[in-house]
C-alpha cells in the first residue's frame, strides 16, 4: 500500500480551500502544459479569484474524469536544480469530457463566458500546407456534415438532445459559438496557446474556415464577434510519473493523483483583444504586445527546434531526455548550428537573442526536469513545418546552405525509418497515412515522398534531397556518445 492510499483525497473540502470562482474562460485541451502555464497565470492574477476555468479534453477523458473527481484541484511541482516547490491549484473548477459538446455549448453560450483558450496541438487545426481549412480531410467532412445537420435545422437545439455532435476541436467550437450567436451572448476572444506560427492565423483559419463552408451566416457572426488572440508560450512540462504522485503524497499530506511538475522558468507572451474582458495576466508576469511574429518565432526556433532536432537526433543516438541529448556533444554542436542559422534570421534588437540561448541551455541542462524525447517526438510533420522549413527556406535565400536547418529533416527521416525498420508505428496522427504510403516506396522515391510530407518544395528540390541523404549517412553512421 502507498502513501497516497492512506491519507485523504485532494478535494475542496480536504484542502479547505475558498469556493471556486465563478466560469469565464473556458479551455480546450485539458493537459499538463495548460495546468502548468495558463492555469497558473490566472491564479497568479490579482484578480485571479474572479476567473474560473473550465477545461475539457482532447482525445480521451482520462484526465477530466481524474480531476473531477478532485474538484478540479491539482499539485504543481516546480523542479529547479536544487529542489522542489510545491503549490495547490484551484483555477480550473470544472473538468469535461472533450466528447461532452452540449456542456461545452452550454458553458460558451453563457454570457459570463469571455474567452475560449486552446492547446489541442499542431495536428488537431486540420489545416492543409497552406495554411487553410484542410476540407479534404476525413474528420473535417465528418463534422461539416453533423454541423450542417444542426444549423439546418430549427427543431435541434444545441444545448442538448439528440442533436449530432461535431468530433474535431474546431467542429466542436464551431459548434459551441452557434449556441452563444443563438443566446445573445455577444462577443468573445479565442487565445490559441499551442506551439505554432501565426496560432491566431491558424485559429482563424481552422475556426472560421469551417464555420463559412458550414453555413455562411454562421461565418459571418463569428468573424464580426470572435476576436482571436495570438501567443507565444513556454514551460517545459515533462509527463508526470508515478513518483511524482508518491512524493506529493509525502510532502503535501493528500492523495493527488493527478499533479503536473514543470520547471520554475514560464513565458507569456499575447497579442489581441479581449471583447469580453480578461484576468489581469500582465500581474502575474504575461506581456502584451502590438506585434508578436519575432517573439513566436524566437520560441518555436530557438526552444522548439531545438526539441525536435534532439528528440529524433536524441533517439537515434541512444539518449532519452533532453538534459541527455544535449550533454552529448555531437547534438549539442548541432543545436548550437542551427540556432546560428535562426538568429541570423531574427531581429537583432529587443530580443536579446544570447541571453535567450544562454537561458535555454541552463534550461536544457536541468537533469531534475526528465523531458523525455520520445514525448517530444509525436506529430513531427507538421512541429518540422513550423520549426526546420522556416528556418531552411531563409537561410536558402540569403544563398547559405541551412544545413542545421536541414539536419532537423533529416533526423525525422532516420527516426521514422528506425522506427519502421524495428517493426514500430510513428506516432503522428496527421500524417500517419501518408507516412505508411511512403515507406513502401523504393530507395529514392521514399525520402523524397518522406520529406514531401514535411514540406511539398523540399521534397521535389534535387539539391535539398541531396543534401539530406548525406546528413542522413551522418545521423546512422556516427557513433553514440
Amino acid at each position: 500500500m502507498t502513501a497516497a492510499q492512506t491519507i485523504p483525497a485532494l478535494s475542496r473540502t480536504t484542502a479547505n480551500t475558498a469556493p471556486p470562482a465563478p466560469v469565464r474562460i473556458v479551455h480546450l485541451g485539458l493537459g499538463a502544459f495548460h495546468r502548468a502555464h495558463q492555469a497558473w497565470y490566472t491564479q497568479r492574477a490579482s484578480d485571479g479569484n474572479e476567473w474560473g476555468i473550465a477545461a475539457f479534453t482532447g482525445r480521451r477523458p482520462d484526465a477530466a474524469l481524474a480531476l473531477a473527481a478532485q474538484d478540479g484541484l491539482y499539485t504543481l511541482i516546480e523542479r529547479g536544480g536544487d529542489g522542489d516547490s510545491f503549490e495547490l491549484m484551484t483555477s480550473i473548477v470544472e473538468a469535461h469530457d472533450g466528447a461532452d459538446v452540449a456542456t461545452l455549448a452550454r458553458l460558451v453560450a453563457a454570457s459570463t463566458t469571455a474567452m475560449v483558450t486552446l492547446t489541442i496541438t499542431e495536428a488537431a487545426y486540420n489545416l492543409a500546407a497552406d495554411g487553410t481549412l484542410d476540407a479534404g480531410n476525413p474528420a473535417v467532412q465528418a463534422d461539416i456534415a453533423a454541423l450542417r445537420a444542426i444549423t439546418s435545422s430549427a427543431a435541434v437545439k444545441h444545448d442538448g438532445g439528440n442533436a449530432p455532435a461535431a468530433a474535431t476541436a474546431a467542429g466542436r467550437l464551431v459548434q459551441a459559438l452557434a449556441a452563444r450567436r443563438d443566446a445573445g451572448a455577444g462577443p468573445i476572444a479565442v487565445v490559441s496557446c499551442d506551439n505554432l506560427s501565426n496560432n491566431a492565423i491558424a485559429a482563424r483559419a481552422a475556426i472560421g474556415g469551417l464555420a463559412d463552408v458550414v453555413d455562411p451566416a454562421l461565418g459571418a457572426w463569428i468573424d464580426a464577434n470572435v476576436s482571436y488572440v495570438g501567443t507565444s508560450i513556454d514551460r517545459i512540462t515533462p509527463r508526470t510519473t508515478d513518483a511524482e504522485i508518491d512524493l506529493v503524497a509525502a510532502e503535501c499530506g493528500y492523495a493527488d493523483s493527478s499533479p503536473v511538475v514543470t520547471e520554475p522558468f514560464s513565458s507569456w507572451v499575447l497579442s489581441g483583444e479581449f471583447p469580453a474582458g480578461r484576468p489581469d495576466w500582465a500581474s502575474a508576469g504575461a506581456v502584451f504586445v502590438d506585434d508578436i511574429e519575432d517573439y513566436e518565432n524566437r520560441k518555436l526556433w530557438l526552444l522548439n527546434g531545438a526539441h525536435s532536432l534532439m528528440a529524433y537526433a536524441g533517439q537515434l543516438r541512444g539518449h532519452e531526455t533532453v538534459a541527455q541529448a544535449l550533454a552529448d556533444p555531437a547534438c549539442a554542436d548541432w543545436v548550437e548550428e542551427f540556432w546560428n542559422e535562426a538568429e541570423a534570421n531574427l531581429p537583432a534588437a529587443g530580443l536579446d537573442i544570447p541571453a535567450y540561448r544562454a537561458a535555454l541551455r541552463e534550461r536544457f541542462s536541468n537533469a531534475r526536469i526528465a523531458h523525455h524525447l520520445a514525448q517530444i517526438a509525436q506529430d513531427g510533420s507538421n512541429k518540422l513545418r513550423m520549426r526546420a522549413v522556416p528556418v531552411y527556406t531563409e537561410e536558402r535565400a540569403a544563398g547559405r546552405s541551412g544545413t542545421g536547418a536541414l539536419r532537423m529533416v533529416a533526423a525525422w527521416v532516420a527516426f521514422v525509418l528506425a522506427r519502421h525498420a524495428a517493426g514500430n508505428a510513428v506516432a503522428d496522427a496527421a500524417a500517419a497515412a501518408d507516412i505508411a504510403a511512403a515507406l513502401v516506396l523504393p530507395g529514392g522515391q521514399q525520402l523524397a515522398a518522406l520529406v514531401g510530407i514535411v514540406d511539398a518544395g523540399m521534397g521535389s528540390d534535387e539539391g535539398t534531397l541531396a543534401a539530406l541523404t548525406g546528413l542522413l549517412e551522418e545521423l546512422t553512421s556516427a557513433p553514440a556518445k
